[in-house]
């Protein structure tokens, strides 16, 4: 079983108690965090597909710890000017760890459609 998620802006292909480098979050290590952008399960086989994302389902994880990335350089140059610019980047990440995957069961969402309709049918008489 896997799952689509979006996380800091990024999707990412999740499985159970797999380890990820994620853009920093907030939050100090050993925290759980929850994401519920849940774009794409695939429970053996079968495709669920958000539109955009899927209700009642979200992934806790958690953080492990923050670092830094490798150093990237930055240079900048204009031939024949006299012009040369060198910076360096270290990007802020976070490893964190996907503890459990919560999916929507059929009998829960049919629940949920059974009671707004018994609500409907009441406001209309």
């Amino acid at each position: 079983m896997y799952v689509i998620v979006e996380i800091a802006g990024q999707q990412f292909k999740v499985e159970k108690d797999q380890k990820l480098f994620v853009h920093r979050l907030e939050g100090a290590e050993g925290d759980l965090v929850s994401f519920d952008k849940i774009l794409l399960i695939d429970n053996d086989g079968q495709v669920q597909i958000g539109t955009p994302v899927i209700q009642d389902a979200s992934i806790s994880a958690k953080i492990l710890k923050h670092l830094k990335g490798d150093k990237v350089i930055v240079f900048k140059k204009k031939r024949r000017k006299g012009y040369a610019v060198k910076n360096g980047h270290r990007q802020q990440f976070t490893q964190i760890q996907i503890e459990e995957i919560n999916i929507a069961t059929e009998s829960k969402r049919e629940e949920k459609s059974s009671d707004s309709d018994l609500s409907t049918n009441a406001e209309a008489v």
